[in-house]
């Protein structure tokens, strides 16, 4: 086996790889695909709702674990199984081409089922197996240096899947089976990287009755708070989420091909200052981050209403406006895993880290494909203020900025006694000044230096906001 400085490396080049799978196989290419076979609103709907709403899978592998002596067999075996599970989809119209395009629609819609309900459940025990692994200290900063790369990776892989579209000339069907095709390489490479990746024995909750795995994380006041904040912003961040891309196609008019440029672009936004979100978050605690972010995370739905359907201006305001954004859900991804492993007992850690995310997925998926069937309700539907049309998109948005509002006041609820305040940690980044929170990003750049390598004086003024492991 790796020793620890080699395994981390080797952690990192995996989650770039991964990275790299989900971009391939999961970018607007896959909508343009399920749109050229004849996909509405409701089918869009329903394939933004499936990465959470098969969130679910976590709570079985949480029971499963408590079970296992090792999670590191049954971990690589239905890996394996899902980063393969497009390629009959990619190939299926090549090799059967007489069958009607909303029937691979509705296998799309299947195949995406299949895969993040098995990547759902090997997620917690992927999670539980760092939890183990790595060490506390310093666990943020090294969550933000790997999110960083994966962002680098993200970028990358879009930019060439935009390239692709607008340089090859191929047909989306093509383009996507050679997506999938080269995703699915990556994919499997990203698991294989773990071979050699030392999983510590796993530490079953005593008498693991179903009623005690289950109840464990709902008994912890840190982490009711956590799951209420976390399942109300899936609620408002779902309303509008899943319908970006449809929205950039249809009512905007981009191509495909600018807005896969438009996604790539948007991830340089996260990498830049990922790993200096990691080290904020180790110094000053994750409640302050997740209510930061939470609250720019309107800034999104503020520009996509605003936007008229003119491409080329869309593409100017729009790109920034993501790589923000971005930044944005980086410092949420960050601050929501550091929390769950750093407060997450080693006895039954699986099902703290499920509870911590699962449900706040089901809750999203519901609301995909309930926002998803309204808008296609809403299909033709226009209405003109101020000189500006209007479309069910719009109403969708508006409903979405309006929540993400509510979801600050959740976030500020989140229980972490020793995390620094809000107040302080935005004085730290950007001042004190109501105007210069307008730069927040650059003042998290600022202070980019002082937040990785804090010095001895820096650490010594004030406590270090950590939550030590229960």
């Amino acid at each position: 086996m790796w020793d620890q400085p080699t395994s981390q490396r080797a952690i990192v080049i995996a989650g770039c790889l991964g990275m790299a799978y989900t971009q391939l196989t999961m970018s607007p290419a896959t909508i343009e695909f399920a749109r050229a076979n004849g996909a509405d609103g409701l089918h869009i709907g329903i394939l933004g709702a499936l990465p959470t709403a098969t969130i679910f899978m976590q709570f079985v592998a949480a029971v499963l674990v408590n079970h296992l002596q090792y999670r590191r067999t049954v971990w690589f075996t239905v890996s394996i199984i899902q980063r393969l599970v497009y390629l009959p989809i990619a190939l299926g119209p090549w090799l059967v081409k007489e069958v009607p395009g909303i029937t691979w629609v509705w296998a799309l819609i299947a195949a995406t089922a299949m895969n993040h309900a098995l990547l759902h459940f090997c997620t917690p025990l992927w999670m539980s197996w760092m939890g183990d692994y790595l060490p506390r200290e310093g666990l943020n900063r090294f969550w933000g240096r790997r999110h960083q790369w994966m962002q680098w990776t993200a970028a990358l892989s879009l930019l060439a899947a935009s390239l692709l579209m607008l340089q090859g000339g191929w047909p989306i069907t093509s383009a996507f089976a050679v997506l999938i095709g080269l995703g699915a390489v990556l994919g499997v490479a990203d698991i294989l990287l773990f071979k050699k990746v030392n999983e510590p024995r796993v530490q079953p909750l005593p008498q693991p009755t179903l009623r005690r795995v289950f109840s464990a994380p709902f008994n912890d006041k840190r982490f009711r708070s956590f799951i209420s904040y976390a399942c109300f912003w899936h609620f408002a961040a779902m309303v509008g989420a899943p319908f970006i891309s449809l929205y950039l196609l249809e009512y905007v008019g981009l191509s495909l091909g600018w807005v896969l440029m438009m996604w790539a672009g948007s991830w340089v936004g996260g990498a830049l200052l990922s790993r200096s979100l990691g080290g904020v978050i180790e110094q000053f605690g994750h409640r302050p981050v997740l209510i930061l972010c939470t609250a720019f995370k309107t800034t999104n739905m503020i520009a996509l209403l605003l936007v008229p359907p003119r491409p080329d201006l869309a593409l100017a305001v729009l790109t920034p406006v993501f790589m923000i954004d971005a930044l944005l859900n980086a410092g949420i991804a960050i601050a929501s895993n550091g929390f769950l492993l750093k407060n997450s007992p080693q006895e039954n850690r699986t099902m703290f880290i499920a509870a911590g995310t699962a449900l706040a997925g089901m809750v999203g998926g519901i609301t995909a494909v309930a926002a998803g069937a309204w808008l296609r309700g809403m299909s033709g539907w226009t209405i003109t203020v101020a000189g500006g049309t209007y479309v069910g998109f719009h109403v969708l948005f508006v409903a979405s900025l309006i929540l993400r509002f509510v979801s600050i006041g959740l976030a500020i609820r989140v229980h972490e006694p020793n995390a620094h305040s809000t107040r302080h940690v935005a004085r730290q980044l950007i001042g004190a000044t109501p105007l210069r929170i307008l730069s927040f990003p650059v003042g998290l750049y600022r202070n980019r230096k002082e937040v990785d390598e804090p010095t001895e004086a820096d650490t010594s003024r004030e406590p270090r906001a950590k939550v030590e492991a229960a």
